[in-house]
């Protein structure tokens, strides 16, 4: 008779352990539907920045969906309307797709400070997983493919140069429009030394990442926000974000479509 008590009390135990489960896993289900909306879709974009996300697009000078494209766009505009203070900054900008739409969508005051090496991917290091050294491999050999078939970004001659004539195409002239294009590794460019409204990442590896947010993430303004690009597809960015904002408070992870990083 004892023996049979003892049994069920760990059977009701282990029954509500299961139902506080269910329950977490229930609200944790919910606020992830609720994130994965666009922070602020009441924003309405103008016609001529709508079509020059589809432009880009068209292009192919970015891997990012129109929706992602969209919800960087609105986030600008909602700092111009709001009036909130900060330079826009963009590491790792690739063929220049994304940064364009956020040269476009800011103010000629604010500043737009675009970080890449133009050329070649650095190589990871043995903080990044397996994922991410085939994927370097397979870049290394010569053999990566670029969107749509095009030839990969990294092996581009003059890549620089491409990308700050995209910018004058598409009507975002660098030099007239307050856009810094800064040219090489992050570690030995990135000096930030004034607010910072919105940074989009999109440094692939672990260390570039962590590089990022060390020097970006102290400088966010209260509502800033940072938009990760490869949380979900590299695991190095993904354990750069995780390591630095465990060790870090004052910060609300948002996980949508991107990780957004908000400062409180």
């Amino acid at each position: 008779m004892q023996q049979a008590k003892r049994q069920l009390r760990r059977l009701r135990a282990r029954l509500k352990k299961s139902q506080a489960d269910v329950q977490r896993l229930q609200q944790d289900l919910q606020q992830t539907r609720e994130s994965v909306c666009d922070p602020d879709p009441r924003i309405e974009l103008s016609p001529a920045l709508t079509d020059l996300i589809m432009n880009v697009r068209e292009e192919r000078l970015t891997h990012l969906l129109p929706t992602s494209l969209t919800t960087l766009a609105r986030l600008v505009v909602g700092l111009e309307q709001s009036g909130q203070p900060g330079i826009l900054i963009e590491a790792g900008t690739a063929r220049g797709g994304s940064a364009i739409v956020l040269g476009a969508a800011k103010s000629l005051k604010r500043p737009l400070k675009v970080y890449d090496v133009f050329g070649l991917i650095p190589p990871p290091s043995d903080s990044d997983g397996p994922d991410i050294q085939r994927r370097y491999r397979v870049i290394k050999s010569g053999r990566a493919k670029g969107i749509g078939g095009d030839s990969y970004y990294g092996y581009r001659d003059d890549l620089y140069g491409e990308v700050t004539e995209s910018f004058r195409r598409f009507g975002v002239e660098v030099e007239s429009n307050n856009v810094e294009l800064i040219r090489g590794l992050f570690n030995d460019t990135m000096v930030i030394d004034e607010p910072v409204a919105l940074a989009h990442l999109d440094g692939d590896w672990y260390e570039s990442t962590l590089t990022c947010l060390e020097r970006i993430a102290p400088m966010l303004v209260p509502g800033g926000r940072i938009v990760v690009d490869d949380y979900y597809m590299w695991s190095g960015c993904r354990t750069a974000v995780d390591e630095y904002f465990t060790g870090h408070a004052g910060f609300h992870v948002e996980r949508r479509a991107k990780v957004h990083i908000v400062r409180l």
